[in-house]
């Protein structure tokens, strides 16, 4: 049985959903070590793992890429890992590449599927499945929504061993601050019903059609991370990986394609409906429902049915 570390993340004091997908899949695949920096009281949530390595000091306290990636090559090194899993995220990205060139083992990333001889990747937005041969040490960067979070939240008692920080003296990054996006006027966490606007909608002209068919559907505009980088939707409405993460009853997709960072955001939702004119775009995998129209032709259809 092979032996797999899975870096556990964590923000804010809780274990973000991407650790319990990877302690799901791991516990299929073999015996499961959590790795746990930062904070061990959390190892009280990590129940599906047969043992938790935790290493905590001040400088590990916030997140920080050096230190971070630091600490899990000192556990790995000292270690007796034949996969190290890492979650496809802001920080997990931050680790992974650093960890393989620190180990010279190689690195599966962006993987959507796994079995115990072969990683599946998901690359260009997941337009393009790659299946990697797996032997040997490797490390493996997960997409977060390619598993179930709940295999991976599991009541138990694993056996908890800390272990000594490394030296950081030579780091040179240094935490300083949290910078968060101010609240905006609509909260899209706690609608029951976005309209989400994607790269299709063409141009912040059409955004007042979103909001009329959101109003007309007694929901709230919302958006994927290119309305956002365009300027014509604040911040606080952009869903996915960087943005938001939802959970509304109904969750209709106009001109979204369906990245991965975006469907980090929105995969929980009771009821998804996607609008897109390419039949092969990834948010048809996904939704419970698709429609291959021009989205200028359906808008106003909805719209004046409703």
């Amino acid at each position: 049985m092979s032996s797999i570390y899975v870096i556990v993340e964590h923000f804010k004091g809780s274990v973000e959903d991407i650790t319990f997908e990877m302690l799901g899949k791991a516990k299929e695949l073999g015996d499961v070590t959590a790795v746990l920096i930062g904070n061990k009281a959390l190892a009280s949530d990590l129940g599906a793992a047969a043992k938790v390595i935790t290493v905590d000091a001040p400088e590990l306290s916030e997140f920080n890429p050096e230190a971070y990636l630091k600490t899990v090559n000192e556990v790995v090194s000292n270690g007796d890992a034949d996969m190290v899993m890492v979650g496809n995220t802001s920080m997990g990205m931050d680790i992974a590449a650093g960890l393989s060139v620190a180990q010279n083992i190689p690195l599966v990333a962006y993987a959507s599927q796994m079995q115990a001889d072969s990683v599946t990747s998901q690359l260009y937005g997941g337009k393009v499945n790659v299946e990697s041969a797996v032997s040997g040490k490797c490390v493996v960067s997960v997409l977060p929504g390619s598993f179930p979070a709940d295999a991976g939240r599991a009541d138990g008692a694993p056996a908890v061993e800390e272990m000594a920080a490394p030296d950081f003296s030579g780091v040179k990054v240094k935490f300083r601050k949290l910078i968060e996006p101010e609240g905006g006027d609509v909260d899209i966490t706690t609608q029951d019903v976005l309209v989400s606007a994607g790269r299709g909608i063409q141009s912040d002209e059409n955004i007042p059609l979103v909001e009329e068919l959101a109003a007309k559907l007694g929901g709230a505009v919302s958006c994927s991370r290119p309305i956002v980088d365009n300027k014509w939707l604040g911040k606080t409405r952009q869903v996915g990986k960087s943005g938001l993460k939802v959970k509304p009853k109904l969750y209709l997709t106009l001109g979204i394609s369906g990245a991965p960072e975006h469907i980090e955001g929105m995969k929980e939702a009771d009821l998804i409906i996607a609008v897109n004119t390419d039949p092969n775009a990834p948010i048809f995998d996904y939704a419970h429902y698709g429609c291959t129209a021009d989205l200028f032709d359906l808008i106003p259809a909805l719209s004046s049915k409703l």
